[in-house]
């Protein structure tokens, strides 16, 4: 089921006049979700990472009535953005159960599939989220598709953490269990840091590109399985899914 929102106020499109791009629309999308979504009886949410979790707290930190919330991180960055923002922190050590969480995604498709782990955080991400009543889904419109796929935006393919000792096998693994697969070992970016990216677990992440996912749990479990990996960034556990469209200020909605 598909349904189109657009947003109320000139006023707050008048705040996104400075952002350029697909940043316009995952602005929309995280501010419409946290209006629609997070409310003062909500005493614990997890927030996701990634760059659309930076405007979700930019918003939260505009509304004072959410500020008794303690918010649970899946990353260190987001970690440090709540405090940055004076926000309330809490750990998945301390809160198993929590209301609703808000988090970013590479690409969704209708049945709210999605692919995650651009920021190299999906075994986090994935254990806030399976804590949680409600997932809600945030990203620019260019995230939206009708299948899973590696597009044009989002050409790594399905990021898979995996402990660094376990490298070359599972990759030959990976080879052998889907013929025509290209598997590439994450790298940082050099200006950055020299060699492989490096997960918050201390792990290694393996993008594994493969066209079109006809499949997605199928090819979650069959990945899942093989000794050495940690988590795989395909995900089936939200609601309801938020894309801003770039360049307008209109929001879409998808409804699980």
């Amino acid at each position: 089921m598909f349904h189109k929102a657009t947003t109320r106020s000139l006023r707050l499109w008048r705040t996104y006049q400075t952002v350029t791009g697909l940043d316009q629309g995952k602005r929309l999308a995280a501010y419409r979700a946290v209006d629609d979504v997070l409310e003062t009886t909500h005493r614990i949410v997890g927030l996701g990472s990634g760059s659309t979790i930076k405007f979700a707290l930019e918003r939260i930190a505009q509304k004072p009535h959410l500020h008794d919330i303690v918010f649970v991180p899946t990353s260190f960055q987001t970690k440090q953005l709540i405090l940055e923002h004076g926000l309330r922190l809490g750990s998945i050590d301390q809160y198993t159960s929590i209301a609703v969480t808000i988090d970013g995604a590479d690409e969704v498709d209708p049945h709210l599939n999605a692919i995650k782990g651009g920021g190299a955080c999906m075994f986090q991400e994935r254990l806030v989220a399976q804590a949680s009543d409600t997932l809600v889904l945030i990203a620019g419109k260019d995230s939206a598709h009708r299948q899973l796929v590696a597009s044009s935006q989002w050409t790594r393919g399905i990021p898979v953490e995996i402990i660094p000792a376990a490298l070359t096998t599972v990759k030959h693994i990976l080879e052998v269990m889907f013929p025509g697969i290209s598997v590439r070992l994450r790298m940082a970016n050099p200006s950055d840091k020299a060699g492989p990216v490096v997960t918050d677990n201390g792990n290694l992440v393996l993008d594994c590109h493969m066209g079109p996912i006809e499949d997605p749990q199928a090819i979650y479990q069959k990945i899942k399985l093989v000794t050495g990996v940690l988590e795989v960034g395909i995900f089936d556990m939200a609601r309801v899914a938020y894309f801003g469209r770039v360049h307008t200020d209109e929001v879409d909605i998808w409804y699980k």
